[in-house]
């Protein structure tokens, strides 16, 4: 399947994807990858677009005799293949001189071939030398980004050398071969000029066009000191969109690495704009009325004194096909209407804005730039894998251009990931870090991470002031708001991860001290890309990434307004996570479910914040409204430790009864039925004195499950639900009247006594299903469908586990589909499935095992359930959760 990107080699240049994403259809040898002085030689097929349309079916058995043809030549010569992608390739070799060979008898094998008629394949061809970075099967460095853009200035048939491999060559040609001096060209990475030559040898075409470089079209684009890393599929969207407008504008926070972005996009289409690709700086300036005259000195329009600068600049546009940049116009937006005007009288331009806050005139089209890719510090990927992820890929080359001798490791590795995941994968910030790499070494850095700002203020001398800190960025854009924007930016930072907008309204207002509605001043934060905005489970979310949120909160403190805004914050958390937990059995429990998910950051802060003050009855009461999310959501080890801090604390009786009725319920999904009585017990001790018989009936109920795991003590727990009973019977409670009788079902059974545990099964679920709460439907499935295994009445069982885990799944109840696996596995012993048994049971290990829900190792134990560790037991353990429950549902062969 042929594939092409923005770039041929874009893997390389941006990270955008690694080796192991790519297709490689044959077998070739595969040898070490050189060190030290290494010679990189990258070839792609010129036009390979126009032959795919052109030869359709026949084209992919030219890309493999292409294929077959180079890498013969590159095998012959010792070359180490880092990896293929598409129509190219990227080799590395340890002497110039057989890198040069190799490339001579791939054209010259290429030049022969039989190629279908008017169809030939033209491959370009670029070698240089230099040092780079290996990490696992592939290598980092400005190197290599040097020899990917050389073989992008060559035309189809023509191998270009850079200096560095000239001088190697000179006295180590292939036979009959010569150099012919290019001069010097700059390529489209917009680094240092590079001095190229060309190949000469027999057999090979010899006479081309001037190299594919910026030179052709008339430009000021500023030589960049570093290579550009990552963003190939923002460059590759940027242009796609610049296709369809005359006007992008690239709006992202301090940092983000928008002016690079522009000026990559810029160089990779310079051939498209024959009268000139210009970059306008506008920083320097405060004032728009002198934003037409910056644009024409910058094009050299010389001023007339009888002429408007503004119909000068509109006369030297017209008729010309042009690009300009305009770079850091968030503090001239007043001046956005002349854009527009400039556009209007010139059908051939077309501009490329950066800017914190979009323009908002008529033919915009907006691109937000989203941080570099990450890897996810709680999974890392391979230490071969690494280096894909765009922000490790830039930590890794900004550290060696400080540090040479620095390389990732595994023990290093995890650090690296965290640090670029904690700066958001913000280029300024990650280059700043790889900065502080000759003092710190990952591990130390990370400690130091705390306090971002103060760690990453040391930047390169010859940036912008603003850049030269990751503070200064940020103070940048913060600088440019009025008053009311500057107070809602610093109440916001007290949310952490994001916020709904009834929340921030809740916790930012109010209106009378902005100055303005709190939604209308966050859609001026996202404007000034201080926020973003997201729609997350059909809600519209504000989103405040970490560096910003720690500058912001800075300026909060500085108001006085920390701790005003904080207990703001945990009230209204409160508020919301009590709002919603009786809402988490019913019939719309997985939007809760997710809301509470999307919320769970400013949950943990406001408990955090609420213990820090001492407001135990916030603590707990959040905690209590939070307990049964925990558990259906698998964060049972995070719920025991904060239960177990919170109840330490002193607090008045009705806070602490729903604290301790919280701490038994996870204590026994853990399956620690000592603690789980502990708690229970003195919850139904403080509630025997209040004297509320449903209060007791509920409490009584609770203790009651701790006393069915061994028969001993299961009379006890029978004595507990009677009187539960007689309680629910005497307030008329069905519902709670539904649970108990639930509860003897599942005391009966573990009594053996199916006949019985059926009969009060059979009572509570049709009221459970009668007042919609699908909860206590699911575990009353689970309990008939034990019951139905163990009498040989396989259909029925089959039925109700697989509407119980049906339900479970519905909701994203990760406790309840644990079990429910676990019960349909047991079901698969009982029909005599073993591999079918073995491979549900690995599911359900991994999920209990991810979620912390060891109660189902004590009902395995109490069913006499085991499995060994089998290859069906394996895949289970492996297979993602949607196949396995979709497994799980599908009835067996």
């Amino acid at each position: 399947m042929h594939r092409r990107f923005s770039h041929p080699h874009a893997h390389h240049l941006r990270r955008g994807k690694g080796f192991a994403d790519h297709a490689v259809n044959d077998v070739h040898t595969v040898r070490d990858l050189p060190t030290g002085t290494v010679t990189f030689l990258f070839t792609d097929i010129e036009g390979s677009t126009r032959l795919l349309q052109q030869l359709g079916p026949e084209y992919d058995a030219c890309l493999e005799a292409h294929r077959r043809l180079a890498r013969a030549a590159v095998e012959a010569e010792g070359g180490s293949e880092v990896s293929t992608e598409g129509d190219a390739f990227f080799i590395a070799f340890a002497s110039a001189a057989r890198a040069a060979a190799a490339a001579t008898a791939a054209q010259r094998a290429l030049g022969a071939a039989p190629w279908p008629d008017n169809a030939a394949l033209k491959v370009r061809m670029g070698l240089h030398t230099g040092e780079a970075t290996p990490v696992g099967r592939d290598y980092i460095g400005l190197d290599v980004h040097r020899a990917a853009r050389i073989c992008t200035a060559g035309w189809g048939g023509q191998i270009l050398l850079s200096q560095s491999t000239k001088i190697l060559l000179e006295r180590a040609l292939p036979p009959g071969a010569s150099l012919r001096d290019l001069g010097e060209h700059r390529l489209k990475d917009l680094l240092r000029p590079e001095h190229l030559y060309q190949l000469v040898a027999p057999g090979l075409q010899t006479e081309f066009p001037p190299p594919r470089t910026v030179d052709l079209t008339p430009n000021n684009l500023p030589i960049q000191l570093t290579s550009f890393v990552g963003r190939e599929r923002e460059v590759a969207e940027a242009r796609r969109l610049l296709e369809a407008t005359r006007l992008l504008t690239l709006t992202g926070p301090g940092g983000t690495g928008k002016t690079r972005l522009a000026l990559q996009v810029a160089a990779d289409l310079v051939e498209q704009f024959p009268d000139g690709v210009y970059f306008v700086p506008l920083a320097p300036i405060t004032d728009p009325t002198l934003v037409v005259s910056t644009i024409a000195q910058t094009l050299g329009i010389k001023e007339s004194g009888a002429q408007d600068p503004f119909d000068s600049l509109r006369e030297f546009l017209r008729g010309r096909r042009i690009l300009l940049i305009l770079d850091n116009f968030e503090q001239v937006l007043a001046s956005a209407s002349l854009v527009n005007d400039l556009l209007k009288g010139s059908p051939g331009a077309k501009v490329i804005v950066t800017s914190r806050a979009v323009l908002r005139i008529s033919g915009e089209q907006e691109f937000p730039v989203p941080p570099l890719r990450l890897p996810d510090p709680r999974h890392l990927p391979s230490l071969e894998s690494m280096s894909q992820y765009e922000a490790v890929a830039l930590f890794i080359q900004r550290a060696v251009t400080v540090k040479p001798d620095f390389r990732v490791t595994n023990e290093n590795a995890p650090a690296v990931a965290e640090i670029t995941a904690r700066l958001d994968g913000l280029p300024l910030a990650i280059e700043l870090a790889a900065a502080r790499i000759k003092l710190l070494t990952p591990q130390a850095m990370l400690s130091r991470l705390q306090n971002r700002l103060n760690l990453l203020s040391a930047g390169s001398r010859d940036l912008p002031e603003r850049q030269q800190t990751l503070r200064g960025a940020i103070a940048w854009s913060h600088d440019l708001l009025d008053e009311g924007g500057r107070r809602l930016l610093a109440r916001f930072s007290v949310f952490v991860g994001s916020a709904s907008l009834e929340t921030a309204e809740a916790v930012c207002g109010p209106a009378s001290e902005l100055g303005r509605e709190v939604f209308e001043g966050l859609g001026g934060l996202v404007d000034q890309s201080l926020l973003r905005q997201e729609e997350v489970h059909g809600e519209s979310r504000f989103v405040m990434l970490e560096t910003i949120r720690e500058f912001a909160g800075e300026r909060l403190g500085d108001r006085g307004e920390t701790d005003e805004i904080r207990s703001r914050h945990a009230m209204t958390l409160r508020a919301f996570a009590e709002q919603v937990e009786p809402r988490l059995v019913g019939p719309q429990r997985m939007l809760w479910l997710d809301r509470l998910e999307d919320e769970h950051d400013n949950l943990r802060a406001a408990i955090a914040w609420a213990m820090e003050k001492g407001d135990t009855e916030t603590a707990m009461g959040l905690s209590a409204a939070l307990w049964r999310f925990w558990q259906m959501r698998g964060h049972l080890r995070e719920a025991r430790g904060r239960l177990v801090t919170v109840l330490k604390m002193a607090s008045p009786e009705p806070a602490r009864v729903r604290a301790l009725e919280a701490a038994g319920g996870i204590a026994y999904w853990q399956g620690d039925m000592d603690a789980a009585r502990a708690y229970y017990q003195e919850c139904l001790l403080l509630q025997r004195a209040t004297g509320d018989p449903r209060a007791v009936a509920a409490a009584l109920y609770n203790l009651s499950f701790t006393f069915f795991i061994r028969r001993d003590d299961m009379p006890q727990g029978r004595m507990l639900l009677d009187e539960s009973l007689g309680l629910y019977t005497q307030v008329g409670d069905e519902a709670g009247l539904a649970r108990v009788h639930w509860a003897l079902g599942s005391h009966a059974y573990g009594l053996s006594d199916y006949p019985t545990a059926r009969h009060h099964v059979e009572i509570s679920l049709p009221i459970f299903r009668e007042i919609d709460d699908r909860f206590s439907v699911g575990w009353a499935l689970h309990l008939l469908g034990l019951i139905a295994t163990k009498t040989g009445d396989f259909p029925l069982a089959s039925a109700a586990l697989r509407e119980g885990l049906s339900l479970f799944a519905e909701a994203g109840d990760v406790s309840g589909i644990g079990l429910l696996l676990d019960d349909l596995s047991g079901l698969a012993v009982a029909e005599d499935d073993g591999e079918r048994a073995a491979r549900l049971a690995g599911g359900a290990a991994a999920l209990q095992k991810q979620s912390g829900t060891d109660l189902a190792a004590v009902l395995n134990a109490m069913e006499g359930r085991s499995q060994g560790i089998t290859t069906a037991w394996n895949d289970g353990l492996t297979m993602p959760l949607d196949r396995l429950i979709e497994y799980a549902l599908a009835q067996p062969n």
